[in-house]
C-alpha cells in the first residue's frame, strides 16, 4: 500500500505570498507529526514550497495544475465550501469535473513515483484539495469529513491496486 498526503499551505502574510511566523510556526509543528515521505509535491506558488520546506522535507517538483483553479471552475466550486459540497460538484460533469480529474490523474502519477509502503506529500491550496480528494474518491461519503480545509489541514489516502481505494481527513489541533 502506498499513501498520499495531501495538505492545504500554512499561514501567510497576507496580501504577500510567503508564509508569516506564525505559518513557519505551524508548518514546522505538523511536519514534526507526519513523513518520512519518498515524494514531495507542491503548486508553485511560494506558500505552498515555503510550507514544505517548514515542515522539513525538501521538494522534488512543483506543479502548476496544483496551484488554483480559477474561472469556471471557481463558479462551481467556490472557496470555502465543505468537502461533501466540492463532492457533490465534481460529480456534476462540469468545468470543475475535468479540473479535479486532471489532479486525481496528477496524483496517480506520484503514486507511480514512489515505492510500495511510501507516503507522498502534495501541498497546495483551499479548494485544490477538497476537489483533488473528490475526485480520487468518487464514491466516499464526504458528509462526515466536515467543513473545507484550514491551514495544514488536508487528506491522507490510501493507494492499493493501481487506485486510491479509501481516505480519512487530516485536522489539526487547535
Amino acid at each position: 500500500m502506498k499513501i498520499l498526503e495531501i495538505r492545504r499551505h500554512s499561514i501567510r502574510a497576507q496580501p504577500g505570498n510567503h508564509l508569516n511566523q506564525q505559518g513557519v510556526t505551524l508548518a514546522r509543528s505538523v511536519g514534526q507529526a507526519i513523513g518520512p515521505f519518498g515524494r514531495v509535491v507542491t503548486s508553485t506558488l511560494s506558500r505552498a514550497f515555503d510550507t514544505a520546506i517548514a515542515m522539513g522535507f525538501a521538494v522534488d517538483e512543483q506543479n502548476e495544475l496544483m496551484s488554483t483553479y480559477g474561472g469556471q471552475v471557481g463558479r462551481e466550486a467556490p472557496w470555502p465550501m465543505p468537502f461533501y459540497h466540492y463532492s457533490e460538484v465534481v460529480k456534476r460533469n462540469g468545468a470543475a469535473t475535468a479540473y479535479a480529474n486532471q489532479l486525481a490523474d496528477y496524483y496517480a502519477q506520484v503514486m507511480s513515483l514512489i515505492a510500495d509502503g511510501e507516503a507522498a506529500l502534495a501541498i497546495n491550496h483551499g479548494g485544490v484539495v477538497e476537489l483533488g480528494v473528490a475526485a480520487c474518491l468518487p464514491n466516499e461519503d464526504f458528509l462526515p469529513w466536515g467543513d473545507e480545509v484550514g491551514y495544514c489541514e488536508g487528506a491522507r489516502l490510501f493507494w492499493e491496486y493501481g487506485k486510491f481505494i479509501r481516505g480519512e481527513v487530516l485536522r489539526v489541533g487547535k
